[in-house]
Order: structure tokens, then sequence, then C-alpha cells
């Protein structure tokens, strides 16, 4: 666990790198963003706590990611809150003659304060 700032960023920059492979990593991290910040103390709060295990859990039991078929259609679904946007790319393939579905790829980032007054169905 983390016990400093810097230790933080370094965390968030680990996770920043596989952040395609974790699902929701935006709205998992975003606590941490706001802990890095200079005019916040560094406390880790049992939300962080859990917060916190749920991105460790995600880096170590993130699924496989499939390789695109570009023959293949793809699924896209979207996910938009007031705290975040996100999407997962999912694709069907033949992997030793059975149908596997899974994630391609995953892609989220936090809403900008000007975007957190749109509704859902706006952003």
């Amino acid at each position: 666990m983390p016990q400093t700032k810097k230790e933080m960023k370094s965390l968030l920059g680990f996770a920043n790198y596989y952040r395609q492979h974790i699902k929701d990593s935006e709205r998992i991290a975003k606590s941490f963003y706001k802990l890095c910040d200079q005019q916040t103390v560094y406390e880790m709060t049992e939300k962080r706590v859990k917060a916190y295990e749920e991105l460790k859990n995600s880096l170590t039991y993130s699924p496989f990611l499939l390789m695109p078929d570009w023959k293949l259609p793809f699924k896209l679904y979207i996910a938009a809150c007031q705290e975040g946007l996100g999407a997962g790319l999912h694709q069907t393939q033949i992997i030793n003659d059975k149908p596997v579905y899974g994630p391609i790829c995953f892609i989220s980032r936090q809403i900008k304060p000007t975007e957190a007054r749109y509704g859902a169905s706006q952003m």
C-alpha cells in the first residue's frame, strides 16, 4: 500500500500503463488522482483502501485480452456517468474449435468539471 504521494504517483503510473487491460480503470483510480494534488493531505481513507484493493486485484486478475480479428464483427459497450466515461471492445473468436467471447481492450477517462453538468444522454 502506498505510504506517500510519491509512491501513489508511481502506482498510478504503473496502473496507467496497463489501463487498457483494466475495466473501469479511471473510476477505480479517481480518488488517487485527487490524493496526489498539492493541496490535499495524504490520507488513506477506508474508501481509498477499498479502491486500492480493487485496483490491485484488477492488475493481478485482469481478463486476458484477445488479439483483434479484423474479419470478424466487434461489439462495443459504452457507459457514461457523473464520474467518468468508459468503453469495452469485445469479439467472439474461434479458439481451439470453441467460440470464445472476450475483451480486446478497455478505455476510460474521468469527467471534466464542465462535462459533469451534462446528462448521461448528452455525453
